[in-house]
């Protein structure tokens, strides 16, 4: 659906995008990722035209992004921001115009909403009476409420208690279950193995790694096993494989195994089973989390 094709983004003598090419698949949750200062921001702001790269485009369903295609993206800054002294239902109604809807249209969809996060009271407050997570709420409404078909949010799940996030994740789904294209910004990379189907990483300008979630867990794994199991000494190695780690966990053993090149599982639990009763086997698959901080550090 989307495509940014080499893009780069120079303000003065500093390079925040060094020729940066991601594909962001339609009706797929696209995770953006990467440490403070990397270049994320900047190119979300290129995607909406809030800037313009100094090389490099922005193809959205196979044409030049245009200030029209903006206008039916939803766009969830990081940097929130509600005018204090407006009524919540009057802000977003304002909100809501601005992206092309009715007066009658938004006051309908909005009482939904509002129910639905269960905020149908504060329609008559002022904004500046609201928590933060009840304004954060308001702004992903107001976010989502044209139906875009393209939805970028940048940190939602900031500031928000384990129940509401947890909801902002329920209704982030739903929505890609509808088709809806989604650019997630966060560094909450627990939410990014939940949420989504493909990732980049951006670090220092540059693109680090790009790809299915699942495919570059496996890419950077080490090819080991857990398993626990029942006996009276530790594991013996073998051709399928070599012992990492082999200690006491709780009523049984936990060995971690390196497995030998060209080693499937059928080779080595037929060799565990010969050796110790098994009561588990698991591939280890790396977390997200520590996959961030290897491209990123290094370690």
């Amino acid at each position: 659906m989307l495509e940014c094709k080499n893009i780069t983004k120079k303000f003065g003598e500093f390079t925040a995008l060094d020729d940066v090419t991601v594909k962001m698949p339609e009706g797929k949750i696209f995770g953006l990722l990467g440490p403070n200062g990397a270049g994320k921001t900047t190119l979300i702001r290129i995607i909406n035209r809030i800037t313009i790269p100094t090389a490099g485009e922005v193809i959205l369903n196979g044409k030049h992004v245009t200030d029209e295609d903006v206008r039916a993206i939803g766009y969830l800054p990081e940097e929130r921001g509600l005018f204090k002294k407006m009524k919540v239902g009057e802000q977003s109604l304002y909100l809501a115009r601005l992206k092309g809807m009715s007066t009658s249209d938004a006051t309908a969809e909005l009482k939904k909403w509002f129910i639905r996060f269960g905020i149908q009271g504060w329609w008559d407050k002022k904004v500046e009476e609201l928590s933060k997570g009840m304004a954060q709420k308001v702004q992903f409404i107001t976010t989502v409420l044209h139906h875009p078909s393209l939805l970028i949010l940048d940190e939602p799940f900031s500031g928000f208690d384990p129940v509401n996030a947890q909801m902002i994740r329920e209704e982030i789904l739903r929505l890609r279950d509808e088709g809806t294209t989604i650019i997630l910004s966060t560094h909450n990379m627990e939410s990014v193995e939940e949420l989504c189907d493909n990732i980049a990483l951006i670090n220092k300008s540059h693109l680090v790694v790009t790809g299915g979630t699942d495919e570059i867990r496996r890419r950077y794994g080490s090819n080991q096993v857990e398993v626990l199991y029942r006996s009276a000494e530790p594991l013996p190695a073998c051709d399928a494989y070599s012992v990492f780690s082999d200690e006491e966990h709780k009523e049984t053993r936990r060995a971690v195994l390196d497995v030998a090149e060209g080693c499937g599982s059928k080779e080595v639990l037929t060799a565990l089973v010969a050796a110790a009763d098994v009561v588990s086997y698991r591939e280890l698959v790396p977390r997200m989390n520590d996959i961030f901080i290897k491209l990123v550090t290094g370690k």
